[in-house]
């Protein structure tokens, strides 16, 4: 009785907050539906990397949603790890696999990997704006929620993918460790580290917000207790990471055997040397110049250049407004891929860097060019990136 009382109390709570997210998260869906349904009958189509569906069952009107990468993570609940596979995490596929064959989903995969991905997209806009509120307004925070979900890669998020799973992880993280509860912040951690690679940098993250709250800041206010006796959770997060690497040396006989198997994906990361972010911005400048403008591949392009440098600034407005916990995490997760000498998928993986756009929205209060800008660009790239993911030609 005291649970139920409990959750009519929170829903209570949470009504108006609850009510605006699912009206956000089912406008979204409804509008992106119809964009692919619009892309089905009047784009062109590349059949390459399609998931047409494994099963009978599988409504076709969903299946693009499984295109490129997500034929790769039904694949690995279905069967286990294939050839080159190991560059995908485990914890996405294993709940897929969990939930896939449960009563319910009865082996099909597809529609357990969308159900994962649009719950965790439903509580990370949630997490989202519980998160912002314990820094600015309620209008700043759903600015950036929508800010989240205009952005040109957002597809991803109801997509089969990681994107979701994993923003709602690590907005956990921060979120209880911003609320002073460590050891969930830590478990959630963990969890984001066993999705993504860039999950373990939410350890060095963390530690840096317990040392702000422990006062390092301030000499004289220091408290070492605090510190220590909270750190032991954050411990938890790198397991993850070198849970996965345990496993792959048992079975594969190479623990980074997930960094070994990137050249495969002919995404041009070089993985023998580590190339310097500034080499990264020239070779896009020329190719803004050289790439055929007809191609397909321009757009891509196009998208990954103002990613990088979108948020590369971004980033830096992060420092100099000291948001040094989330500096850190963007930071690292953002300078980790383009050491390969790319900004290769970099339009997919801003979409977690959500401090960006937090700081987004705080422009737009401020700025009314921001509040004009920011939709006119993003929105038309959104449509063209949806039609082209969708429809089988790779984007990110």
């Amino acid at each position: 009785m005291k649970l139920i009382k409990s959750i009519k109390k929170w829903l209570r709570q949470n009504k108006g907050l609850l009510f605006f997210i699912l009206s956000v998260f089912i406008i979204w869906q409804v509008l992106l539906s119809g964009l692919i349904a619009l892309g089905e009958r009047f784009f062109p189509t590349m059949t390459e990397y399609l998931y047409t569906g494994r099963v009978a069952l599988d409504p076709q009107w969903l299946c693009c949603r499984a295109n490129f990468e997500g034929i790769d993570y039904l694949d690995i609940a279905k069967k286990g790890y294939g050839i080159y596979q190991q560059a995908f995490f485990p914890l996405y596929p294993k709940l897929i696999e969990f939930i896939g064959f449960s009563p319910i989903f009865r082996g099909r995969l597809l529609l357990a990997g969308l159900f994962i991905s649009s719950i965790s997209l439903f509580f990370s806009l949630f997490l989202f704006f519980k998160l912002v509120r314990l820094d600015f307004n309620r209008r700043i925070a759903r600015r950036a929620i929508l800010y989240l979900l205009i952005f040109p890669t957002s597809f991803y998020l109801a997509a089969v993918y990681t994107e979701s799973l994993f923003l709602v992880l690590i907005l956990a993280s921060f979120y209880f460790a911003k609320t002073k509860n460590w050891w969930l912040a830590g478990i959630f951690g963990l969890l984001a580290a066993s999705t993504r690679l860039t999950g373990v940098f939410l350890f060095p993250a963390l530690v840096v917000e317990l040392a702000f709250q422990s006062g390092f800041d301030q000499k004289e206010k220091r408290d070492l207790k605090y510190f220590t006796s909270n750190l032991m959770p954050l411990l938890f997060i790198p397991l993850g990471l070198i849970g996965y690497m345990s496993y792959l040396r048992i079975n594969f006989l190479d623990p980074l055997l997930f960094a070994r198997v990137q050249p495969y994906f002919g995404a041009g990361r070089e993985t023998s040397k580590l190339v310097l972010l500034y080499q990264v911005f020239w070779r896009y400048l020329k190719m803004l110049i050289t790439v055929d403008k007809t191609s397909p591949v321009y757009l891509t392009v196009i998208l990954e250049f103002l990613s990088g440098t979108l948020f590369f600034f971004l980033i830096v407005f992060t420092y100099l407004r000291r948001w040094f916990a989330y500096f850190t995490f963007m930071a690292l997760a953002y300078l980790l891929p383009t050491l390969t000498g790319t900004f290769c998928s970099m339009p997919r993986y801003v979409l977690v860097l959500f401090p960006g756009f937090i700081l987004l929205s705080i422009w737009a209060e401020k700025y009314r060019w921001v509040r004009i800008l920011y939709p006119i660009i993003v929105i038309p790239l959104l449509i063209m990136a949806v039609l082209f993911f969708t429809r089988g030609f790779w984007l990110a």
